[in-house]
């Protein structure tokens, strides 16, 4: 995208905004704001705080120098900003001293990087899931509430028109009382192969991209964009996918969290590199219904494929009839009574990459400017972010966990409350 269509997409983008009912506009303020995480997709948050227009880029930072100059090639096509370019974060938050932080790394380093930009003094855009284990996300909390900084999760369809629409159709009743709800992922794909670990290239240091997590043999599967696979580094397709259904389903019902949960899966078909199930059923018992999780990675077919490029979604089961929440395909809802029409609202997303971040964005913005807590606060991502996680959880632990939402515990199993956190390696301080 050259400057000429990047100002135009802008002009276009911010009409479509303007006419949400999310914002409340307050008197704009130009922020010095930092790319933590530099790679496809933090470049997509940062084209659109670059687009909102309350944005002066002043730094990115990576650990990979081959995202860092793409990066910044891409920026200079797009604004007259010439930031700064750092490989560790610690520096670039000592020295330039930002206003707004965008924290796109993978999952692992969340957590630290979110909470030491609060600590400095900036406001915080932290992608999902906001961390690795259940306890980091405690202390995200925690020092967003003490230091007073806005922290907005890359929850993005919480902005997204379909998803407004048909969160007020399910919670309008029109889809009757729902007793249970089906969250699902499924994708194609074959066994894979093995690839050899190798030395990491020159441009990027491992050790540090490894941070508070084990340090393991670099390996080309892992980066770019490959980590999601590892367990070391994040938690598979539940931790990834999962978030963004999970948090659909908290938003619906306003409960906010499950009391009992059990996971099963494993590595039926896949034979590569990577650790995290190719399979996996979970099932979260909630006050008044029950949600399941399915998500498999292997053997696509056109039966389960909810548009013609996928099968992901939501089923919200009711009495009155069944109601599909989409990505690509919008929603669906289908009556119990075949006298009824189907009822379908397409989707309505931002190019190149079918998302609604720059809403979000804006959300973001004037939260700022106005002191108020956003959209996608920080505490609703931990919450959503904790029943991806507690998934995970008892899949590793190999049987269901009684979960105290309100302490944050596990009832009666200190086994599994050592899984809440996990220990850091080297000179990395797990956040308190």
């Amino acid at each position: 995208m050259n400057r000429s269509e990047f100002i135009k997409t802008s002009a276009l983008a911010g009409a479509a905004i303007a006419t949400r009912p999310l914002i409340t506009y307050a008197k704009q303020s130009t922020y010095r704001t930092a790319l933590i995480g530099s790679g496809w997709w933090g470049t997509n948050i940062l084209r659109c705080a670059i687009q909102a227009g309350q944005s002066k880029v002043i730094a990115l930072c990576d650990v990979d120098q081959r995202q860092l100059t793409k990066a910044s090639e891409e920026i200079s096509k797009l604004t007259s900003d010439r930031p700064k370019l750092y490989r560790d974060y610690r520096e670039l938050l000592a020295k330039e001293k930002p206003e707004v932080v965008i924290v796109a790394t993978p999952d692992h380093w969340h957590p630290l990087i979110a909470i030491a930009a609060m600590e400095q003094g900036a406001h915080v855009y932290v992608e999902k899931p906001i961390g690795h284990t259940v306890n980091e996300g405690r202390a995200m909390v925690r020092t967003a509430r003490q230091t007073g900084k806005v922290c907005q999760v890359g929850t993005h369809r919480r902005v997204s028109p379909h998803n407004i629409s048909g969160m007020d159709f399910l919670k309008s009743g029109k889809a009757g009382k729902i007793g249970m709800v089906r969250a699902f992922v499924y994708y194609g794909g074959g066994p894979g192969q093995m690839v050899a670990d190798e030395e990491a290239p020159k441009e990027l240091d491992w050790n540090f991209y490894c941070g508070p997590a084990p340090l393991v043999p670099y390996n080309k599967t892992i980066h770019p964009r490959g980590f999601r696979n590892y367990l070391n580094f994040a938690n598979g397709t539940l931790g990834d996918w999962g978030i963004h259904w999970m948090d659909q389903i908290l938003w619906w019902s306003e409960e906010k969290y499950p009391k009992k949960i059990y996971s099963t899966g494993g590595r039926a078909i896949k034979r590569d590199n990577g650790d995290a199930p190719d399979h996996q059923v979970a099932t979260f018992e909630f006050e008044d219904f029950t949600a399941v999780w399915e998500h498999r990675n292997f053997a696509g077919n056109t039966a389960e494929k909810t548009h013609p490029d996928q099968a992901v979604g939501v089923y919200f089961y009711g009495t009155e009839g069944t109601f599909h929440m989409g990505w690509l395909d919008g929603w669906t809802f289908y009556p119990a009574s075949k006298n009824k029409p189907v009822i379908h609202q397409d989707a309505k997303l931002d190019k190149p990459d079918d998302q609604n971040i720059a809403a979000l964005w804006t959300d973001f913005l004037d939260a700022i400017n106005t002191k108020r807590t956003p959209i996608c606060d920080i505490e609703i991502g931990h919450r959503s972010t904790n029943v991806s996680l507690l998934g995970m959880l008892s899949y590793k632990l190999g049987r269901s966990v009684a979960w105290d939402g309100e302490k944050e515990q596990i009832l009666n199993d200190p086994e599994a409350n050592k899984l809440l956190r996990r220990d850091y390696r080297g000179e990395w301080k797990y956040p308190v």
